[in-house]
């Protein structure tokens, strides 16, 4: 006699659950996928605007994005969004890790005077490369993750990597392993955002952060 067929069931941590199609919604996923949703999309604008306000008086800045994974229409808000502050966006795509340093040098070309590595597994886990790359070209940069900031980059801000795996994920995967249905399980969301702010980054690129928004941080590289 044959085992019973049992139904896949999916659990997914990405940038976008609704925007890239997993689920109908966060509140009723529906199918055989829940997960985790990090509010990607809508935090690249907020950091975009951290961004600029970290280079005083810079006319124009540039967004390192993946285009696996970025859609047109949050650039265009991207765009928008720059435009309204009198600054200029020019945008920097890649589908592959072996173009992330041409993407820098030709935002830096263009005469960026920041640069937005906008969410991305594929930047997250190129993080020290870019550090690096960024570091040799004195291009202040803003990242995702606030743990990115932690750990060379100059500013991060976003939900905490560590928060994801150890509340967020676990609470899901347990509901899931005790029997629960992945469409019955609404996806969560990031509930705590952090600004950090590494000033020993800042000062070895020779830029000067407004103390405003140092102060605003919570927390701070010295």
């Amino acid at each position: 006699m044959r085992p019973p067929l049992r139904r896949c069931v999916s659990f997914t941590v990405t940038d976008d659950m609704v925007g890239q199609g997993f689920v109908r919604s966060l509140a009723k996923p529906g199918g055989n996928i829940t997960g985790v949703t990090i509010l990607a999309s809508e935090l690249d604008g907020k950091r975009q605007e951290i961004l600029i306000e970290a280079v005083p008086g810079v006319r124009r800045i540039a967004a390192l994005v993946d285009s696996n994974t970025t859609t047109t229409s949050q650039l265009r808000m991207l765009e928008d969004g720059a435009r309204a502050r009198g600054v200029e966006l020019s945008i920097h795509p890649i589908a592959w890790r072996e173009e992330i340093g041409n993407a820098i040098d030709a935002a830096k070309g263009t005469g960026a005077g920041a640069l937005n590595v906008l969410a991305s597994a594929l930047f997250f886990n190129s993080r020290a490369f870019i550090f690096h790359r960024v570091a040799a070209l004195r291009l202040p940069a803003m990242y995702q993750f606030p743990e990115m900031a932690e750990q060379g980059g100059l500013i991060g801000y976003g939900p905490l990597v560590v928060q994801l795996l150890r509340d967020v994920m676990s609470r899901q995967l347990v509901k899931l392993l005790r029997g629960s249905k992945p469409a019955d399980l609404p996806v969560e969301q990031p509930t705590k955002f952090e600004l950090v702010i590494n000033l020993r980054t800042a000062k070895a690129m020779g830029h000067e952060l407004p103390r405003g928004l140092v102060l605003r941080a919570d927390k701070v590289i010295e």
